[in-house]
């Protein structure tokens, strides 16, 4: 299975990067990863209909590089239990060879990007730091995959 993770951004503080990084590393016993990091779009202090233009052109941008099945971090999307996202991935692999989930910008994605993906997970009603929220979710993904395969991680 190849997993690919789209981001707005880069991160920017190393201690994320490091984080990022094991978490990369471990994933790598059980699937093939793949970061697409998107330019962001940058506005000091953007007016609402500024907000708009940022998330057309970032939601071009991630629109590009769609794959098969593809998962948008949003805090409309359902909520798992560790448990209930391994089963989810361990159903998607049965579906499909790849997957792919999407971090928008900071002022969320376009409608046409909602639209078009087929699944919306949330982690939290919550709002994460960018940079974390990829440490999350790569640490989510590592303990699914240690799940599917009865790995002694998740406890």
């Amino acid at each position: 299975m190849t997993i690919n993770l789209i981001c707005v951004g880069s991160i920017k503080e190393r201690f994320y990067t490091d984080a990022f990084k094991e978490y990369e590393k471990r994933l790598n016993a059980f699937c093939k990863f793949n970061l697409i990091e998107l330019k962001e779009t940058n506005y000091t202090n953007p007016t609402n209909s500024e907000i708009e233009k940022i998330k057309t052109e970032e939601g071009k941008r991630i629109l590009e590089k769609l794959k098969k099945f593809n998962i948008l971090l949003s805090l409309k999307g359902k909520e798992f239990t560790s448990e209930e996202l391994a089963d989810f991935v361990e159903e998607k692999q049965l579906q499909t060879s790849e997957l792919t989930f999407i971090i928008g910008g900071s002022y969320g994605v376009s409608k046409e990007v909602e639209d078009k993906v087929q699944f919306k997970l949330s982690f939290s009603k919550l709002t994460f730091p960018h940079q974390l929220m990829r440490v999350i979710l790569m640490e989510q993904i590592y303990r699914a995959f240690t799940i599917i395969n009865n790995k002694g991680y998740h406890k």
